[in-house]
């Protein structure tokens, strides 16, 4: 069996490691805010050359907490992709925004500026674009365009951890980065876990105080807060991982080039588009066969996944609202996407293996 990510060979590997911080961790007993989110924390901050790194519960969590330190509220409408998981979504929702839905770009997957563009108006008050699958957005385009209109950018980093666009990390770029380490993640901890990358002093202190039930203070309660906090035990975890992120997406790098070089005459391969580096969360091809390359992979025991099989526009949480929107793009790209296994682990052997049996189904 192949796995989509393998996370026990890659526990094993840091077993030592791990098992020494977790220890430590036990025996110290500081379980919330602990010495390792404080200095989880520093490390990514430096390691993302970003002024301030603020952990929170999870990715979601990361999204609502940046919108609402942004300001945006009811009446206000946010622009993102309708292409991505929900939570993105979710997030707008939560501060009782209105999500506007936009097409993406066929090769990147990802939002499409000049369809942004249009959609700004009166009401518009942020971009919220998806680095999705570890594909940089074009953000010197969207930068253009919030420069224009006077708008909030704040960027969906769930899956794109350690990517850069033009030499800056994603999450450095807008008025804030949200990123998630959910377990299968490129930098993943063995829970839900989140965090709020910014350059801006009053942003970071105010998710600060929102993520820790509004107070800045022990006892001190200045506005309504949430509780969503990093847990210790996940911070030395990621602590032990973030040494060797680097390490991972350079692997991740390698075996979706192995990849492309193997299908590029089969199936429609990821696209690089030469203005970010790519650190491949999800290695995601196209192709009208896709049920059939799907089942005949899951057939030989090799984990495949559709990553998006519904865009939002379409869910049935919004069908209703959206009932009037066709985004062709994003529905065709749903109709053939599949998502083959990848990680840092993944042998040349297992990908040669994964790529003879996509041609077999033919």
């Amino acid at each position: 069996m192949i796995p989509m990510v393998d996370l026990k060979t890659q526990y094993h590997s840091l077993k030592s490691e791990i098992d020494s911080e977790l220890s430590a961790v036990l025996e110290n007993t500081q379980f919330i805010l602990g010495p390792n989110v404080q200095q989880f924390e520093t490390e990514a901050a430096v390691h993302l050359n970003v002024k301030h790194a603020i952990s929170c519960a999870s990715g979601t969590d990361a999204l609502h907490l940046a919108l609402l330190a942004a300001g945006i509220g009811p009446g206000d409408e946010v622009i993102t992709s309708t292409f991505t998981f929900i939570a993105t979504a979710e997030a707008i929702r939560y501060v009782g925004a209105t999500p506007v839905f936009v097409d993406i770009d066929p090769k990147t997957f990802n939002i499409n500026p000049q369809l942004v563009d249009k959609a700004i108006n009166e009401k518009t008050r942020a971009i919220l674009p998806v680095h999705l699958f570890g594909q940089p957005a074009d953000m010197p385009s969207i930068q253009t365009l919030a420069d224009k209109h006077d708008l909030i950018i704040i960027e969906d980093c769930a899956q794109s951890y350690g990517a850069k666009i033009n030499g800056v990390v994603t999450g450095g770029i807008g008025l804030a980065g949200c990123h998630s380490f959910f377990p299968s993640k490129n930098l993943g901890c063995y829970g839900d876990g989140g965090m709020v990358t910014s350059n801006d002093d009053a942003m970071a202190e105010k998710i600060k105080i929102l993520r820790n039930h509004g107070s800045a203070q022990r006892y001190h309660h200045d506005i309504i807060g949430y509780n969503s906090r990093l847990d210790e035990i996940q911070a030395a975890i990621l602590r032990v991982k973030l040494r060797y992120i680097d390490e991972f997406n350079q692997n991740r790098y390698a075996a979706a080039q192995q990849y492309s070089e193997q299908l590029k005459d089969v199936v429609t391969p990821p696209f690089e588009d030469g203005i970010g580096n790519h650190v491949y969360h999800q290695y995601t091809i196209l192709s009208p066969q896709r049920d059939l390359i799907s089942k005949n992979l899951a057939e030989n025991n090799i984990a495949n996944a559709i990553y998006y099989p519904i865009p939002l526009h379409k869910q049935k949480v919004f069908a209703s609202e959206y009932a009037g929107i066709h985004l062709p793009v994003s529905e065709q790209v749903a109709s053939e996407c599949l998502s083959l296994p990848v990680f840092p682990e993944l042998r040349e052997d297992q990908i040669t293996q994964i790529t003879n049996t996509i041609k077999s189904a033919f």
